[in-house]
């Protein structure tokens, strides 16, 4: 970022400096996703970057992650362009970033490892009571490692120093004993949420109330197709996290017939909820912290995974998603496939009515009259899908949107029948309101 557009932003945004430490193995690509999520977090959170960095290399130094040349590159470029965050695109140990942070102590810069960011958006993200217990949960689990790795440090410096060995140890382990009280109280007060939540849930089973729970990674719209199905006016924004409580709404579906046998047919209500956003790289006791909040996944009677489809690392994402509910021991419950966001990529031109509906383009259906657009010489048989879809790919390069073949993708994932919607614009949501139904 140039200095003008530097002196520009308030110094109320706090400025950040991004560095992502990488395999060699790692391909170009994947290492500018990485960086590019990393960014996307650092926006939510409300910060600007002003510089990122890529470091390759088979091992992370052992004292700093970084090592000293790239923390000297750092600090000679704090120099030109004031900035008061240095984020690790990945987890440190206790020692690294208290030696990174001594090292930036006279610069006014505070060094944040990848889980230190998603807690801060957590804590600003959080609305409820529930939620900001969660959030002060994480956080102990969080420092609690860290607090340990802090007392090896005082006692080594302790020693140095000529100070009485252990006094540094022996403040920590108050501290410790401190964070483990305040632990044990979120805890309980999270146990009463989670009372009223499973009493919620009971009843429901009682009045034999279906339940659908929308899960996927961050951003793949889950709120956006919980407001498209149900109404209900959860908050929505282009932003990671961007909600961190359970919503839930409701589901009407209209019977086939109102009246049967001179009797009336009631409609089916099904409650669909919706749950915090997944990401890569999360240590499993920031899962277990939003436990409650994931309560209703678990419990669910269906699992829709909802799937940004113009993600370039759409099938990585998959696989996250995927190994995060085997970890919450549901990666076997019955789950959709809900293929989000084809407004984006002009699904609407691959396909007529009856195609889109059964979520895939046949090029050898016969055609009759062909409107005039996009797919048209498609349609007639003059070029192919494979060089439509090239040419799309290339026009959308620019924006980071991928195109992935609705047939490929139908095919890869049969067993968790896929369906093509667009919750923004509304379109296929009918299938997919019909494909719930049969389900529950």
């Amino acid at each position: 970022m140039s200095e003008n557009k530097l002196e520009k932003i308030s110094d109320d945004i706090p400025k950040a400096v991004l560095v992502d430490i990488i395999d060699p193995q790692t391909t170009k690509i994947e290492a500018d996703i990485r960086l590019q999520e990393l960014e996307s977090l650092v926006t939510t959170y409300g910060g600007i970057v002003i510089e990122k960095t890529i470091q390759r290399r088979a091992l992370p130094d052992y004292k700093t992650y970084i090592g000293s040349g790239k923390a000297n590159e750092i600090l000679e470029m704090a120099e030109e362009k004031p900035f008061k965050l240095l984020i690790i695109n990945n987890i440190l140990k206790p020692g690294q970033l208290y030696s990174l942070n001594e090292k930036f102590r006279e610069k006014g810069i505070e060094a944040w490892d990848r889980i230190d960011l998603i807690l801060n958006i957590f804590e600003k993200h959080a609305k409820s009571t529930e939620a900001k217990l969660q959030v002060d949960l994480a956080r102990i689990k969080h420092m609690g490692p860290r607090i340990f790795g802090m007392g090896e440090e005082l006692s080594r410096q302790g020693g140095a120093v000529g100070m009485r060995a252990g006094g540094g140890e022996s403040n920590i382990e108050m501290m410790k004993r401190h964070l483990r009280r305040q632990e044990l109280k979120i805890e309980e007060k999270l146990k009463h949420y989670e009372t009223i939540k499973e009493g919620h849930r009971s009843k429901r089973k009682r009045n034999n109330f279906k339940t659908v729970s929308l899960v996927g990674y961050t951003n793949a719209g889950k709120s956006s197709l919980l407001n498209a199905l149900t109404n209900k006016g959860a908050y929505v924004a282009d932003a990671l996290f961007a909600t961190l409580d359970t919503r839930v709404g409701k589901l009407y579906i209209e019977p086939d017939e109102k009246f049967k046998d001179g009797k009336y047919v009631p409609g089916k209500e099904i409650l669909v909820s919706d749950t915090i956003g997944f990401i890569q790289d999360l240590p499993p006791f920031l899962i277990k912290a939003f436990k409650s909040t994931l309560a209703e996944a678990i419990d669910s009677d269906v699992l829709l995974h909802v799937i940004d489809v113009t993600d370039p690392m759409m099938y990585k994402k998959i696989e996250v998603v995927e190994e995060i509910l085997e970890q919450l021991g549901v990666g076997e419950k019955e789950k959709v496939y809900v293929f989000n966001k084809i407004d984006l990529i002009d699904y609407d031109y691959l396909f007529d009515e009856e195609d889109l509906e059964a979520g895939v383009f046949d090029p050898e259906k016969p055609v009759g009259m062909v409107k005039a657009g996009k797919m048209a010489s498609v349609k007639l048989g003059w070029t192919t899908i494979d060089e439509k879809l090239a040419e799309q790919e290339e026009n959308l390069l620019e924006k980071n949107i991928k195109v992935h073949p609705p047939k490929k993708l139908k095919k890869d994932f049969s067993n968790f029948s896929p369906v093509f919607v667009s919750a923004n614009d509304g379109i296929n949501l009918e299938r997919l309101i019909n494909l719930i139904s049969s389900l529950t």
